[in-house]
């Protein structure tokens, strides 16, 4: 048997934040899916864990902060031609807050704001599926 070794997989973190039958989503800066809705979430660095990246992109791209205690597994995804960039694997986390927190844009995220559960925009790469796995209908 032969392992590809070329096809190395990149890892990322997301962020399901709710709030009151809301969640909150950032309006892509960058390709891919400039100017579309995704949740927030992004590459996690080296000697990183997935669970800090999460906290930290959520902090960076919404200026909301949450604790790695506050977040709970989701699930991981990796479809292939999940992201079209190449082969990228996600974990994705959830938290709830009591109420809306304002979000401030930032980082690679031209606008950041909180949307009806039952009014949502189309959204970036697999972040649907990831939503209907992490919000109560």
């Amino acid at each position: 048997m032969t392992t590809d070794t070329t096809d190395e997989t990149i890892r990322t973190a997301d962020v399901v934040l709710l709030a009151a039958g809301q969640v909150l989503l950032i309006k892509r800066g960058w390709a891919p899916y400039k100017g579309c809705w995704a949740l927030p979430g992004g590459h996690v660095d080296t000697g990183e864990t997935s669970l800090a990246a999460a906290a930290r992109e959520l902090e960076e791209e919404t200026g909301i902060a949450v604790s790695t205690a506050e977040l709970r597994k989701v699930a991981s995804y990796d479809a292939p031609g999940r992201d079209p960039r190449g082969r990228y694997a996600t974990v994705a986390y959830t938290a709830t807050l009591p109420s809306p927190v304002p979000p401030r844009a930032g980082d690679d995220a031209s606008a950041a704001r909180w949307w009806p559960l039952d009014a949502l925009p189309h959204l970036a790469f697999d972040h649907a599926e990831i939503l209907a796995d992490a919000a109560p209908r």
